[in-house]
């Protein structure tokens, strides 16, 4: 039995309740997609929708082979969603994008040019964006240049969705939480070559967003993990470690001028009371930090040495000739 060939692109689009914009924002897609010479396909990840859009993915896979549909058992988020996206496609370059059509199927072209090029990563950047100034533009400004600052990767913009990966990059990323806003700087852990492209920034015509001013917010605490990865991954002892030897030399310090001050004569509970606790809190809290980095590297062995778990669970899959599953 000839085995069926793998095509180039895959485009990958989280959905949740995206009734309005599915039909529209494929047929752009396939116009877009149709001037390429390699072979694509449409992976729609239906991110638990309770409108139209489940019947409407499975009757455009049921009429286009080039589109598959996987179907999550709940409503897992948009890291998960695309996380599973990533593990269907079957290309060798993958694109995401939304399924808002905020970002503009006609752009396509431009990051598979910049792939074509040689770059692992080709990211989108909404430079001129039409959001409202105060509940996402200032937010989105102040949490690009705090990711820039910490991960030392030159982006405009981390908060697009809309991107180019070639399949070796994006699948030595795990993601977890809300992590898909930081592909490029997690990338960079691999030493990924990346660069970007300004990209149509239309506004919303049909639904709702589901990521507004939290969603921008909880990306500022991601913040701290993404440049505890960058720096840290592969050795917490030597963060954990160096805090708590500067507590331990503190504790040490001010528990050796107490004994001095023990020998001298001096009542310690009366007079140093306050600053006899202190170190006795200091030393105890440099133990606890250089626990906590050895116990980190444990868990860092387990992390690379073990089974990965994925954090999402699909209820079945539609589409392709042969039985989908992950490649």
């Amino acid at each position: 039995m000839k085995k069926e060939k793998n095509p180039y692109y895959s485009i990958v689009i989280p959905i949740h309740n995206e009734e309005e914009s599915i039909i529209p924002l494929f047929a752009k897609i396939v116009e877009a997609m149709d001037t390429q010479e390699a072979d694509y396909e449409i992976v729609f990840v239906d991110d638990a929708s309770t409108d139209g859009s489940p019947a409407l993915l499975e009757q455009i896979a049921s009429l286009d082979s080039r589109v598959l549909v996987v179907q999550l058992r709940r409503n897992f988020g948009q890291t998960a969603a695309l996380a599973a996206g990533f593990d269907y496609a079957r290309g060798e370059v993958i694109i995401s994008m939304n399924g808002d059509f905020q970002h503009d199927p006609g752009d396509l072209p431009m990051f598979i040019e910049k792939i074509h090029e040689g770059y692992d990563i080709v990211s989108g950047w909404r430079k001129d964006r039409v959001d409202n100034y105060l509940m996402r533009r200032m937010p989105s400004a102040i949490a690009n240049w705090a990711m820039r600052a910490l991960s030392g990767v030159s982006l405009h913009d981390f908060g697009t969705t809309f991107i180019a990966y070639r399949r070796e990059t994006i699948r030595g990323v795990n993601l977890y939480g809300e992590l898909h806003r930081f592909i490029p700087a997690l990338a960079s852990l691999q030493g990924a070559k990346m660069t970007e492209v300004p990209i149509r920034n239309a506004a919303r015509s049909t639904s709702q967003s589901h990521y507004g001013l939290d969603s921008t917010f909880r990306g500022l605490f991601d913040l701290m993990t993404i440049r505890f990865l960058l720096r840290y991954l592969t050795r917490p002892l030597h963060f954990f470690g160096m805090l708590g030897l500067l507590c331990l030399t503190g504790g040490f310090t001010a528990l050796a001028y107490l004994f001095y001050e023990k020998i001298m004569g001096h009542d310690l509970f009366l007079e140093h009371g306050p600053l006899l606790l202190l170190a006795v809190v200091v030393v105890l809290a440099g133990i606890q930090l250089v626990c906590t980095g050895l116990i980190g590297e444990l868990l860092t062995r387990i992390y690379f040495e073990g089974q990965q778990r994925r954090i999402y669970s699909v209820s079945r899959v539609i589409g392709r000739s042969r039985k989908a599953g992950i490649v």
